[in-house]
Formats: structure tokens, C-alpha cells, sequence
């Protein structure tokens, strides 16, 4: 279920929630092949299936950026931001790729908020708690904290 949030004062309410999880999405080869060409990363684990079979995962993998880059349209299923002028990517504090994602896997993330602080020009920076999860594994592909800020 997604969460709306309208204004400064019911994201500031959010400090501390926890938003949920999204449904699952596959991760696909076209998928990758597509994120290699836009990052110039074409290296064999992950754009080469017939060598990456004989590799260290057993079949080709999802770049550990492709599945951040992935947060973005992920965390829109969890949160929506209405009333507000602005929002923009203020940064990660930490980042870590516990386990790969294996390309024709389900990925899903689960967001938690944690600090909500008022900041200088009339907004507000959000602090979240992001995981994601690989359908089928313990592990989580990614764990982030990203810092978001919002302004009136």
C-alpha cells in the first residue's frame, strides 16, 4: 500500500514509519544490457550469458548500480510526495551490496523513514532506510541510506 504525504508538517509525521514493501520486479537481461550501454560497464558478468555461466554466480548478474538506480522508480511505489515545490536527491550516507541479483530474478524494495529534520529555505530532509530484497534469497542485494530533501 502506498503512503501519501501532503506537505512539510505529514512528512515531518512520517519520521520513524515504516513504508512498507513494493511488489516484485524482475530484473531482465534487456534490462541490464540496457544499463551497460548507458554506463559504459559491459563487463562479462553481466552482459555475456554464455560466459557468465562458467562464472563465479553461475549466470549473469545485475550491475550493484543498476539495482540502486532501481531505488528511484521503486521508492514511488512506497511514497507519494504531493504539496510540495520541490524535491531532489540529496545523497547516500552508506551503501552495500550484500549479494547479486541473478538477471530473471524478482527484486522488491522495503523503505523505512527515519529522521525527518527542518532545513534552511522553508523544507524539510528525510533520512530513509532502504533494502533490497532479492525474491527467493536471505540475503538483501542492497541495503541504503538515502537523504532526500523536500521544500515548500
Amino acid at each position: 500500500m502506498r503512503t501519501t504525504a501532503n506537505g512539510l508538517d505529514q512528512l515531518k509525521a512520517l519520521s520513524g514509519a515504516d513504508l512498507g514493501r513494493t511488489d516484485w520486479r524482475r530484473i531482465t537481461q534487456e534490462r541490464v544490457n540496457t544499463f551497460a550501454d548507458a554506463t559504459d560497464d559491459h563487463q562479462w558478468i553481466h552482459t555475456d550469458p554464455e560466459r557468465a555461466k562458467d562464472g563465479p554466480f553461475g549466470g549473469p548478474i545485475a550491475h550493484g548500480y543498476l539495482t540502486l538506480a532501481l531505488i528511484i522508480p521503486l521508492f514511488n511505489e512506497l511514497l507519494e510526495i504531493t504539496g510540495v515545490a520541490m524535491s531532489v536527491n540529496y545523497g547516500l550516507d552508506k551503501v552495500r551490496f550484500p549479494s547479486p541479483v541473478p538477471v530473471g530474478a524478482g527484486i522488491r524494495l522495503h523503505g523505512a523513514v527515519g529522521a525527518v529534520q527542518e532545513v534552511r529555505g522553508n523544507g524539510v530532509q528525510m533520512t530513509l532506510a532502504f533494502t533490497v530484497e532479492v525474491e527467493g534469497s536471505d540475503k538483501p542485494a542492497c541495503v541504503a541510506q538515502a537523504v532526500y530533501r523536500h521544500y515548500a
